[in-house]
């Protein structure tokens, strides 16, 4: 949408240099010529008869000319008339009218005489007529009394004005009377009406008449129609007759087409070439008749034609002889057309092929005149010299007449003359003064001297050098001092002197000298030109669509000479920019900030300089939500349905795509809309369903792209009758709240659904299976009904029918339902456990008879607990896990096991109800596994050629273990690896001293355990031999130790080298390819929270230090604990739980005031001596977000530490007890199982206290545990 033009500097240049070739041939005012006329009246001048008549007359000379006039072709004495007066140095007339002087009295024709000693030249016949605006003349206006559907034409008849009078048409309060296609004025004033129509009866048609010379309005006597329909019409007959009569006029018939205007079939019409052609045809006829015009054997001119009036009026502009022919207007509707053909002509006044032009010449010059004319008729052609024709003019015998031209031959001095051609036909005339000088003058140039001229590059650089001289000067040109003359086609010389160079450059820059010379005399004169840099746009404003009451910024980039001064204007619609503060005009965008519907426009960026103008435009398009629909109206009503139709409110620029129906039920729900429908927003009507019993209100919403329009006004309101109902409940069901009883449901229908007042339920219910009779009752307008004494869970038929005052709905469909539910009686039998490995077993059961389940089968569950590990004789809290199978299944999958531990089990079936008795207890016994990793490896004792490894044992052993296994490998300065060695060590042992080892050498360690089953995950670890009993040279991470949790692991680790080294954690999960993901350390602390972990995942790590490349300690793995899973009983809910809390809030308060009460003593609080006592700082208590160090408090100093959260101080960390997860085998609440019989679900943990061995714990860390540990 963006538009760009230019305007270049050639254009004010070209115009200048036309003016230019006139001027040449002016005679300097200093030397003699004869007269010109510079200035006169119009040839038909009307005058306002109450101001005064100023008939103008100028002209120039040399000697100044003297002035006469003519009146009627007779001398006009001045000096006689005491009203009429000439301004001094000029032929101007003032008639002195204001004064008592009379207009009419100098109505006439007109002519202005300038003369001197050189010759007279005469201005054009001027026709002084006072204008007029006569009275309307007295009539008695009859009313007019039309039939419906008639043509009837009101006539104006205007009086006769000078000039002609503008008509329109209004009523008493002066307000235009409204225009059609039926209803229209045509060009002599009338009014037609093709079909008069009931509401054209009124008593004030009144035309008018505006004269505007005068400025005056005359208006006509009112005129009064009325309208019969034929209903008034046949209620007038009817009263007027008696019963037997037979009456009735007939009913409005149509019509087809009858011209009003013009009449007949053919008309002529003569038009004058240049004016303006008007033609009109207007009809008659029932429906209203439609006009198309044609010229017959060819097409209307393009670009000139016009359609006013609807289409009545053709107007043809600047029209020309090519426009004659025929012109057919064609008046058409359902029931037939009529056409006229007008034949137009196209006359011509005289108008000029070439008009005579001034003359000048030197003593013994030849010339010509040249006068020539066309018109049609063609224009005779005459001659007049000083005034008097030619004829009868004093003779000169240097000059001969030729029809249109004068030919002049060895003119001499006294050959000085005007000459006047009239060219005339019966349609106007033409007069043009020429005058002949005779001169004898040396050249001159006119051109002022030096003057500079600046041109932009790759334009037209035009370097002027008027000149007279007699005889005519011929003109040279130069560049530079001492440049040639300049020639060739990259330059235009003009007969005016003016050097063109079409198209200007850089190295056109220079001086440039003209020198005109003729017999009498030469002369030069020097100019200078420029060329500057053109101005361009170069980022132009783009289109843009903006919301109402947004904010849009229009760019306008520029790029100029630098020696210029650009001014940047902006427009809108070619016009100044509102007077309005939202408008930011800055130095390279125009902003407008709120952006209203008046803000949509073309807006355009001017940029000027004194050489150069530029401009690019481009479309802002404000767009909105649609205004609201309007005039809704209902139409066709039925019992069950309506139409509704609407008027589209403004889309503002965004298309409307559809509309929303809603609906008010006013006698159900009043104030609220519901949603009925939505149309295509190209449909304004639509085909409404309606339902009985319901008071309608409609409204219509409009949707475009930018949102929804506000609702429209509501339409009236429309009642639908009562019916009996449609439609039954919904949603019928019938299930047993208790063991004994049915209770039935529906979805109660809504209001507009009950098609009636007084709505209810017909409830009918039966035993399935069993010949019983239907039982039915009927409710009011409620949603339920209880049938008490009911059978446990036995299958009914039940039905819900809806019934209102009129009647019942159709019969409605039956539903099955069941009674109530118990409790299932017996607990599965033969269950049987199936070990598959260490982690697991697989569970059969018989299925239990469905008549004992008393409810709906909702599947089974298996309970499952730990009773002890077979490698340890410890005690622990029982966690019983629970795992529901869907359905009637008979086996389950038991996930998440602990090897080399022996488990109970039983299984019990689900109904509605709940659960049904436990099956005997099951034990068995899960096989044993590959152990854990050890839960430290510690290297301490360096010596020249030994060092000490010292380990745990594993946290989760899974069997008993046979042996460890040890293998190392040094490592070169550039992080090469030496041979393995591999040591197996008894399972016994908890340290090993490695001897003869190389001195000052780094080692990598890999230590496992192992049981018969296999060996378990390794722990890695790095350590150097000294070298001459000093510290190591290269500095060192070492004992990067893990304690794990869920979702994070607290990482810690050991450093020996340069201070303040920055640190940052890698990790990523063990086995995987991924890249490692790197954490940064804050400050130089040895302690780190990697938080985010998946549960149950093994992930491996190291610490680096920034700065020291490559350097970082061995890898560490470790794995993150099981999700916990859910346990039977929330301790949050138990008294002893809740009487704790309460303990230590109260504790806690007591030590608050404590503190309060010493502050506010001065003590202060002791944190040098908290420092003293933990001089380590990684055994301060660190925050589990980020692992900072803690604020010391009083109250926290002797809290147990939560499990996982803090590292020992010889830098190990021991491993958590923690189950294995089982999030990976089901989802909801309840675990699930397949068909086949893998696990889908989840278990929930139960605590229970019960003896076990030992003190041993599987738990993840939780809230719980920490207050357990804190207890």
């Amino acid at each position: 949408m963006m538009k760009k033009k230019s305007i270049p500097a050639s254009k004010p240049l070209l115009i200048l240099f036309l003016c230019q070739i006139i001027s040449a041939l002016d005679v300097p005012l200093d030397l003699s010529q004869p007269p010109t006329i510079t200035h006169q009246s119009p040839k038909d001048y009307i005058v306002d008869p109450r101001e005064n008549i100023v008939i103008q007359c100028e002209a120039k000379g040399k000697p100044p000319p003297s002035f006469s006039w003519t009146r009627n072709g007779t001398h006009f004495d001045i000096d006689k008339d005491a009203q009429v007066t000439m301004k001094p140095n000029s032929g101007t007339l003032v008639i002195n009218i204001m004064n008592g002087g009379k207009a009419e009295a100098y109505e006439g024709v007109y002519q202005c005489t300038a003369r001197n000693e050189r010759g007279a030249a005469i201005s054009n016949n001027i026709v002084i007529r006072p204008s007029r605006s006569p009275l309307w003349t007295k009539e008695k206006l009859e009313p007019h009394q039309v039939r419906e559907g008639d043509s009837l034409v009101l006539h104006c008849r205007p009086p006769v004005g000078l000039p002609p009078p503008i008509i329109f048409w209004m009523d008493n309060a002066f307000q235009r009377l409204p225009q059609s296609e039926r209803v229209s004025q045509g060009l002599n004033g009338d009014l037609y009406f093709s079909n008069v129509q009931p509401e054209d009866t009124r008593e004030d048609y009144i035309c008018y008449a505006r004269f505007n010379h005068t400025q005056t309005i005359q208006q006509k006597q009112p005129i009064s129609v009325k309208v019969f329909s034929m209903d008034s019409l046949n209620d007038t007959i009817a009263a007027n007759l008696s019963d037997t009569d037979i009456y009735g006029a007939k009913p409005v018939t149509e019509r087809q087409p009858v011209l009003l205007t013009p009449t007949g079939s053919t008309s002529t019409k003569v038009e004058l070439r240049g004016n303006v052609l008007l033609l009109e045809c207007i009809a008659a006829g029932l429906p209203t008749p439609v006009i198309r015009w044609i010229k017959e054997g060819g097409e209307l001119p393009a670009n000139r034609t016009f359609f006013e009036n609807f289409k009545k009026t053709l107007k043809i502009i600047d029209v020309s002889e090519a426009d004659s022919g025929n012109y057919k207007c064609i008046a058409r509707n359902t029931l037939g057309s009529v056409h006229h053909v007008i034949s137009v002509t196209v006359k011509a006044a005289p108008y000029w092929i070439t008009a005579p032009r001034n003359l000048v010449l030197s003593p013994g010059e030849d010339g010509t005149l040249i006068c020539r004319a066309n018109g049609n008729p063609k224009p005779s052609i005459s001659w007049l010299a000083n005034g008097v024709p030619i004829a009868i003019a004093p003779e000169d015998p240097s000059r001969k007449v030729d029809g249109d031209t004068i030919i002049f031959s060895h003119v001499q001095e006294r050959s000085s003359a005007v000459y006047q051609c009239n060219a005339s036909n019966e349609y106007g005339y033409l007069l043009a003064n020429a005058f002949v000088n005779v001169l004898a003058e040396p050249p001159r140039i006119l051109t002022p001297a030096n003057k500079l001229y600046q041109v932009i590059a790759d334009s037209p650089a035009l370097l002027d050098c008027a000149y007279f001289g007699s005889p005519k000067p011929e003109i040279e040109w130069f560049k530079g001092v001492k440049g040639s003359i300049l020639r060739g086609n990259e330059y235009v010389f003009h007969d005016n002197g003016t050097l063109e160079i079409p198209v200007a450059q850089k190295d056109s820059t220079g001086t440039y000298t003209c020198v005109a010379r003729n017999e009498l005399g030469k002369i030069q004169n020097e100019v200078h030109l420029e060329i500057k840099d053109p101005t361009m746009i170069i980022k132009q404003p783009e289109y843009k669509v903006v919301q109402r009451y947004g904010q849009v910024s229009f760019e306008c980039i520029i790029k100029h000479d630098s020696t210029l001064l650009p001014t940047v204007i902006w427009l809108k619609d070619n016009d100044e920019l509102p007077d309005d503060e939202r408008f930011l005009v800055g130095k390279d965008n125009l902003t407008i900030m709120n952006v209203t519907d008046k803000d949509d426009g073309t807006y355009t960026c001017i940029v000027n300089t004194t050489l150069d103008s530029v401009s690019a435009s481009a479309v802002l398009t404000v767009v909105a939500r649609p205004n609201p629909p309007f005039d809704l109206e209902l139409t066709g009503q039925l019992e069950r349905s309506i139409e509704l139709s609407w008027i589209p409110g403004d889309e503002n620029n965004s298309p409307i795509t559809h509309f929303v129906i809603e609906y008010e039920d006013g006698l159900h729900e009043p104030g609220v809309w519901h949603y009925q429908t939505e149309v295509p927003g190209t449909q304004t009507t639509v085909q409404l369903k309606l339902s009985p019993y319901v008071n309608y209100s409609f409204r219509v919403v409009a949707v475009n792209k930018i949102g929804r329009s506000q609702p429209s006004e509501p339409s009236e309101q429309y009642l639908t009758k009562s019916a009996s109902p449609d439609e039954n409940p919904a949603n019928v069901q019938g299930i047993g709240s208790e063991p004994d009883n049915l209770v039935i449901t529906w979805e109660s229908l809504k209001g507009f659904q009950s098609n009636g007042p007084g709505l209810q339920y017909k409830v009918s219910w039966r035993q399935k299976d069993v010949d019983d009779e239907w039982t039915s009752v009927i409710v009011a307008n409620v949603s339920k009904y209880i049938v008490s004494g009911t059978p446990t869970f036995v299958p009914y038929e039940i039905k819900v029918q809806a019934l209102n005052d009129l009647g019942y709905a159709p019969e409605p469909s039956e539903v099955i339902g069941h009674s109530g539910e118990d409790l299932p009686m017996v607990a599965p039998g033969n269950v049987q456990v199936h070990v598959i490995n260490s982690t697991l077993a697989k569970v059969h059961w018989d299925p239990v008879p469905l008549k004992t389940v008393r409810g709906h089968l909702q599947g089974y569950k298996v309970y499952y607990w730990k009773v002890q590990s077979l490698s340890r004789r410890s005690r622990r809290h029982v966690e019983k896990k629970i795992l529901t199978f869907r359905g009637n299944k008979t086996f389950g999958m038991l996930p998440g096991l602990e090897p080399y531990s022996s488990y109970k089990l039983n299984v019990r079936v689900v109904n509605g109800k709940g659960e049904g008795p436990a099956s005997p207890d099951k034990v068995f016994k899960t096989p044993e596994g590959v152990p854990s990793s050890p839960s430290y490896l510690k290297i301490t004792n360096p010596t020249l050629d030994s060092l000490t490894l010292e380990w745990g044992s594993p946290t989760h052993p899974n069997g008993v273990l046979t042996s460890y296994i040890l293998k190392f490998q040094p490592i070169n300065n550039t992080h090469e690896l030496g041979p393995l060695v591999e040591i197996r060590i008894p399972a016994n042992e908890s340290s090993l001293i490695l001897k003869n080892l190389n001195y000052s050498t780094r080692y990598k360690f890999y230590f496992n355990a192992q049981t018969s089953v296999g060996s378990g995950s390794q722990i890695t670890e790095e350590a150097v031999t000294i070298m001459d009993e000093v510290q190591p040279l290269y500095p060192r991470i070492r004992n990067v130790t893990t304690a794990a949790a869920e979702t994070y692991a607290n990482i810690s680790w050991e450093y020996e080298g340069p201070d303040h080294a920055n640190f940052y954690v890698e990790y990523g999960v063990a086995g995987s390819k991924e890249d490692w993901k790197k954490e940064i350390v804050n400050g130089s602390r040895s302690f780190f929270v990697l938080k985010g972990l998946t549960p149950g995942t093994a992930y491996k790590v190291r610490v680096g230090a920034e700065g020291l490349s490559g350097f970082r300690s061995s890898e560490d793995v470790f794995e993150t604990g099981p999700a916990m899973a859910s346990r039977q009983v929330d301790i949050a809910t138990q008294g002893w739980f809740i009487g704790l809390m309460c303990a230590v809030a109260l504790l806690i308060l007591i030590l608050l005031i404590v503190c309060f009460i010493r502050r506010n003593k001065g003590g202060k609080y002791p944190v040098k001596e908290k420092e003293d006592a933990h001089a380590d700082p990684e055994i301060q208590p660190m925050k589990e977000d980020d692992g900072t160090f803690g604020e010391y408090s009083d109250a926290e100093d002797h809290k147990p530490l939560k499990k996982g959260s803090r590292t020992p101080s010889d830098r190990t960390v021991k491993k958590e007890d923690s189950d294995d997860s089982l999030v990976d085998y089901g989802e909801g609440v309840n675990g699930q199982f397949n068909e086949d019989g893998s696990f889908i679900g989840q278990y929930s943990g139960k605590k229970e206290k019960e003896p076990a061995e030992g003190n041993e714990s599987s738990e993840a860390p939780s809230p719980v545990n920490a207050m357990n540990s804190f207890v």
